[in-house]
């Protein structure tokens, strides 16, 4: 191992560690699908049963088992818990930045740790590399498979043939038909784009498509037999049904993913426009005079990059059905692409500093993000910006981390620093979010607290229900507690003695909703503004 290949697996180690890994136990499970994919998976694993996810003993047909299946592993290897849920994703993400890295060291040597850390540090990529989702899961089957197709189409080997077909079947367990769906129309648009249609039909490799079909769809036809509303349920409502109706109320505009890609991509945003600007002034420029691969590589990677980053913004934003995380499968385009553009700019005779405009807009995007990091705490549990001291410190941390930036991208080697001192921020702003956010996102936005009191209340195992509460702490409580959930909003009001957690101050009405039945006030969990009481059973039943 070289000197250059041990400080690199040193950087990589050391920055997935800390921008995926460290703290992932510090706040419980958020939002709905979090806890709700955590606990499909923890019953799956009860039953041993690989076939049909299910939740609260129902089957749950919505996505595909890839990341059920992992987080099954998680939780027979470290116990179920909130960080074991989210490991997946952990290791999902880490596989990826490690696959742009090999990818960029074989084939664009001098970008890799470039590729690999902008890739990494993306806010995109980070957020959802902490999440209990799918999403992270289909980006990096994803990302395997373009990086592999492209490896190809370069090289001709079809081991790389090999790879891309098996992601891309890892990538429909993922998350279902939209990953070779997408694969093709990237593809499609590349070659011609470069007008050499022939490459999609090479593509179309008859050992490929077997091993695709080996691996990708045993659990389709399995799944089917035992549920028969599968394909309707899946394909129908969830894939055709989510494209081209708002069915699931994720209504948004229809530009939507520009500033959500442009988010995603954070702190790089700036450099990457840049390197897809110039791609398409390029090919514009050259259209009629592209030439082959073999005689302009990097012109045309750039190029197949573009296609890549481009396609999935466009193909979603089409959709009646929007939200963030459809679009990380795009991401690691941009990080590529702006690792590309940085390695030509570079190898140029007189590395020229960026224009002004281009450091400045850096500069404050880079920067920007460590006033929310630090202001997190007031952002969640006061819903307002503080007055005071706070509104001076974090500005001026950020003006300070501005200036830093722009000056030294403004001397006339300033690219090259152009990784390091971009770092810096994401690194002061991930470890503000965890070190002052973790609490009052784990007391605001996550059932584990109070899963937690409701536990220590009750001197014998019981039934819980919900009355009037956001989806998202039911689900959270399903998980934490592992067991169903009633909810009286459905007409699903226990027999038996049960818990119930409803809003504050709502016991008369409680009351009323279980006529000659005792309901006993138990605590109140202020952080999320519920109470929780016992109920008896119907007709009588033991005190609690």
């Amino acid at each position: 191992m070289t000197n250059r290949t041990r400080t690199d697996s040193l950087l990589l180690a050391g920055f997935c560690a800390f921008l995926f890994f460290f703290g992932l136990a510090q706040f419980g499970l958020i939002g709905a699908d979090e806890p709700r994919y955590a606990q499909v998976a923890h019953e799956m694993l009860e039953r041993r049963d690989l076939i049909t996810p299910t939740l609260g003993g129902e089957p749950w047909l919505e996505k595909p088992p890839l990341y059920y299946w992992q987080a099954m592993l998680a939780y027979r290897t470290f116990g179920v818990s909130d960080w074991a849920a989210r490991l997946p994703s952990t290791l999902d993400a880490t596989f990826l930045v490690l696959a742009v890295y090999f990818f960029l060291r074989r084939f664009r040597p001098g970008s890799e740790l470039d590729g690999a850390l902008i890739t990494a540090s993306s806010a995109g990529i980070i957020g959802y590399a902490r999440a209990a989702s799918m999403d992270m899961a289909l980006a990096a089957a994803f990302s395997v498979a373009m990086l592999a197709w492209w490896a190809w189409r370069e090289s001709g080997k079809e081991i790389y043939l090999t790879v891309f077909y098996s992601s891309l079947a890892l990538g429909t367990l993922a998350k279902g038909p939209v990953a070779p769906f997408l694969a093709v129309v990237i593809i499609s648009l590349y070659t011609i784009t470069v007008r050499e249609i022939r490459l999609v039909r090479r593509t179309v490799w008859l050992p490929g498509i077997l091993l695709f079909c080996a691996i990708g769809l045993p659990w389709y036809f399995a799944v089917q037999m035992r549920n028969p509303s599968f394909f309707h349920e899946f394909i129908i409502e969830h894939n055709l049904g989510r494209f081209s109706h708002n069915i699931y109320h994720h209504p948004e505009p229809f530009w939507y993913y520009l500033p959500v890609t442009m988010l995603a991509l954070v702190p790089w945003t700036v450099f990457a426009i840049a390197a897809v600007v110039e791609t398409i002034r390029l090919w514009w420029v050259r259209r009629g005079l592209v030439s082959k691969v073999e005689d302009d590589v990097e012109f045309h990677f750039s190029l197949f990059a573009c296609c890549w980053l481009i396609v999935p913004v466009a193909f979603f934003s089409i959709s009646q059905s929007k939200l963030p995380g459809y679009i990380l499968l795009a991401i690691p385009a941009g990080g590529i692409l702006l690792a590309d553009y940085l390695q030509r700019s570079l190898k140029r005779s007189e590395i020229e500093p960026p224009s002004r405009f281009l450091i400045v807009l850096h500069a404050l995007l880079a920067a920007v993000p460590i006033v929310p990091a630090l202001l997190i705490a007031y952002l969640i549990t006061q819903h307002r910006l503080p007055g005071g001291q706070p509104m001076l410190v974090a500005p001026a941390v950020a003006f300070l981390l501005c200036a830093g930036i722009a000056l030294t991208l403004a001397r006339k080697a300033g690219l090259r620093m152009l990784r390091f001192i971009t770092l810096i921020p994401v690194v002061l702003t991930v470890g503000a979010v965890l070190k002052l956010g973790s609490g009052p996102m784990d007391q605001m936005l996550s059932a584990r607290p109070l899963a937690q009191e409701i536990s220590a209340v009750q001197t014998h195992p019981l039934r819980l229900a919900v009355y009037h509460i956001r989806r998202e702490l039911e689900y959270g409580l399903t998980f934490y507690r592992n067991q169903l959930t009633f909810n009286y909003d459905w007409g699903s009001v226990p027999r038996e003695e049960h818990l119930l957690v409803a809003p504050e101050n709502s016991q008369v009405e409680i009351t009323k909703l279980v006529p000659g039945r005792r309901v006993s006030y138990l605590g109140h969990y202020a952080a999320q503004h519920v109470d929780y009481y016992w109920v008896a059973a119907a007709g009588g039943g033991s005190e609690h």
